[in-house]
């Protein structure tokens, strides 16, 4: 026998070895069962974060196939006259943006991919912004779409919204900053944002992609497919590429 073996236990202390051995055991398991419930506990907690629900009274939307194999794609009619845009007017591609400016995923998407997206298909892509601010979890989404129509009244939608997504900060003083800092004619800035004529243009915005189906922020309609969060680029990609070659059905 290996001396560095512990020696048998006697027939008097056997029953005591196996509860001991079965207490042991007991607890490794509670310890699994706790640490695998903790683990989807967090799951579920960051799928909701990720999601940034709102409340969807036309039924979830069908998202974008990526993949060769998918054999349904679904087109939504998405309105794009009389929102702000960047790109061709007649670019194949036209990208709708469901946004919300204090939104952390819609942030990410614009440090991440939005001018990489625009880069991949120089004069392609005709990008549209629309308003869907999330007001019962960020309270400054709806002042922010607020400043960013007054700066759209002085033709600086798309600085503005860059300096949004850049900056740190939200709130009346930086949205003032935001103006001065990109030359705006402030006086006029100010009064816009004092006022409330904005705000059923953003209401009535953000009560279509409810209505849609629209349930979370980013939401993105490429030739009215739709691709929902801040994806990469590569996702994007797989969908452009298809449209322009052609593979999705009108």
């Amino acid at each position: 026998m290996d001396e560095n073996l512990p020696p048998p236990p006697q027939p008097e202390d056997t029953l005591t070895f196996k509860r001991s051995h079965f207490y042991s055991l007991l607890v490794v398991l509670a310890f699994a069962i706790g640490l695998l419930t903790g683990y989807m506990a967090w799951g579920r907690g960051a799928n909701v974060v990720a999601q940034q629900a709102a409340p969807a009274q036309g039924g979830p939307i069908a998202e974008a196939p990526t993949t060769a194999q998918a054999a349904q794609y679904k087109r939504y009619d998405v309105p794009t006259q009389g929102f702000p845009s960047t790109g061709p007017d007649n670019a194949p591609i036209t990208i709708v943006e469901f946004s919300d400016f204090q939104c952390p995923f819609c942030k990410r998407f614009h440090q991440d991919t939005y001018q990489a997206l625009l880069d991949a298909y120089p004069g392609k892509i005709r990008f549209v912004y629309r308003n869907l601010p999330l007001t019962s979890i960020h309270p400054e989404a709806f002042p922010a779409a607020v400043a960013s129509r007054c700066a759209n009244e002085q033709n600086a939608f798309w600085p503005y919204y860059e300096k949004i997504f850049s900056g740190a900060d939200l709130g009346k003083a930086a949205y003032i900053q935001y103006a001065t800092d990109l030359n705006l004619d402030v006086t006029a800035f100010q009064e816009c944002i004092a006022s409330d004529r904005n705000n059923a243009f953003i209401q009535a915005d953000s009560d279509f992609a409810i209505s849609l189906g629209v349930q979370s922020t980013p939401t993105f309609f490429i030739n009215g497919l739709a691709v929902i969060g801040a994806q990469p680029l590569e996702v994007f990609k797989q969908v452009i590429d298809k449209e322009l070659a052609g593979e999705i059905p009108k």
